[in-house]
């Protein structure tokens, strides 16, 4: 195959013909050093420690989070860590997560240790930038490499030996900056919508407090909540059927208990099972209003998480779902407030068995609730659905973000784009 003008083919690939390849070893300013041992005694003082586990946290590794640990002087000396050193793991449950790498932020505020399951490397800053260094190591070519060079037991490992031949692209110094700059900046992005996710669910959690139980009354509303049963409220009936190998046997929608716990919150808003006509004949057809509880769960604590169907189409429920068809009720509140804690406790004490867990559409109709009038339904759902579709909007946005910065870390890491 002709190269591009400009490229050249090395051992790892095409790459700009203006950029070298190294290993770990070469590039490295101090030799690999595995950390100290850990001591559970001796945690909980002293100076900050990156286990493994801190190694999964966050990234960068967050050393806010980090535990305490009494280390003497010399191993202070001996194992101190510094903004940009790169961590990799030892082991790993499977081979995919073998070597995964994180790097050490600013820490000048801090002494900062390291323990013996994880290998330090420390780039020299005249040859590799130490974020383009870290940015590399999650790139396919050293990821390729680390994995096809552990060792595979009971647990997957890899030594120093092997560490130090992995493979590293080495562009011009401030082309490296340039690459971790643009990538950081995406991990700021990142980072902000994270943060504004965040924030918003907890605005939507203090929302459901109020406006459920009634603390809060929305504006032109009054008077006193009903306490009715959920019995009182309209009738119930069971799915039946759809065995999980006619789950994908067909083009009608269906909802199965077990996605009641996996795939739906509050109410119902994307189907995972299609079935034929033929096995939609032996399920119970929804209709719009209904209020699906799985009747069966692996804890009390769980059982009878409900649901809203709040769709016009042709639907149905397989076995081991309640339904409730509501006489006059706003679905869409009623799936909200079915999950709140005082009904959730209601539902957990009428919970039969332990291995697996059931409640019946008897044990269902004798909760109690305490609701307002049709139109402060209404209202009240109308809020909480629009907060969940701003969340839902920016979930998108983020996971959007996410693929642009892997697309990205494709482009600018092996050199097929470069950055002016």
């Amino acid at each position: 195959m002709e190269l591009k003008p400009g490229y050249k083919q090395t051992e790892v690939g095409v790459i700009p013909a203006d950029w070298g390849t190294s290993d770990l070893e070469r590039i490295s300013l101090v030799p690999m050093q595995n950390g100290l041992f850990y001591e559970p005694n001796r945690k909980g003082r002293g100076v900050h420690l990156v286990n493994v586990g801190d190694m999964y946290t966050a990234a960068p590794i967050s050393i806010e989070t980090l535990d305490l640990f009494d280390a003497t002087t010399s191993q202070i000396q001996n194992f101190r860590a510094q903004e940009g050193d790169l961590f990799f793991t030892r082991s790993s449950v499977v081979p995919s997560g073998i070597a995964y790498c994180n790097i050490l932020p600013d820490c000048k505020e801090a002494d900062v240790v390291f323990d013996s399951h994880v290998i330090r490397v420390r780039a020299n800053p005249n040859i590799m930038d130490a974020r383009f260094l870290y940015l590399n190591c999650l790139g396919v070519h050293s990821r390729k490499y680390l994995v096809s060079s552990a060792k595979t037991a009971t647990m997957t490992t890899i030594d120093q030996g092997a560490l130090k031949r992995c493979p590293v692209l080495v562009p011009p110094l401030p082309e490296q900056r340039a690459i971790a700059t643009a990538l950081s900046d995406v991990d700021a992005l990142l980072d902000g919508l994270d943060r504004l996710i965040a924030k918003k669910r907890d605005l939507k959690q203090a929302a459901m407090q109020q406006l459920l139980t009634g603390k809060t009354r929305l504006p032109g509303f009054k008077g006193e909540w009903e306490v009715k049963r959920l019995g009182d409220m309209g009738g119930f009936l069971k799915g039946s059927g759809v065995r999980k190998d006619e789950a994908q046997s067909g083009d009608l929608p269906c909802i199965r208990y077990g996605e009641i716990y996996t795939h739906h919150n509050d109410y119902v808003l994307s189907y995972n099972s299609w079935i034929s006509s033929s096995v939609a004949s032996t399920a119970v057809r929804l209709k719009k209003g209904d209020i699906l509880f799985a009747g069966s769960g692996e804890t009390k604590d769980e059982i009878g998480k409900c649901v809203a169907f709040i769709d016009d189409r042709e639907a149905y429920a397989g076995g081991d779902i309640v339904i409730l068809r509501p006489h006059e009720a706003d679905p869409i509140f009623m799936g909200y407030y079915c999950n709140t804690t005082p009904v959730r406790k209601q539902k957990a004490s009428r919970g039969q068995g332990d291995a697996v867990v059931h409640i019946s559409a008897t044990a269902l109709s004798s909760v109690e609730v305490k609701v307002p009038s049709l139109p402060e339904q209404t209202a009240i759902a109308t809020i909480l659905s629009d907060m969940d579709a701003e969340l839902a909007a920016l979930e998108q946005r983020r996971n959007k973000t996410k693929d642009i910065k892997q697309a990205m870390m494709q482009e600018l890491l092996t050199g097929k784009t470069r950055l002016t």
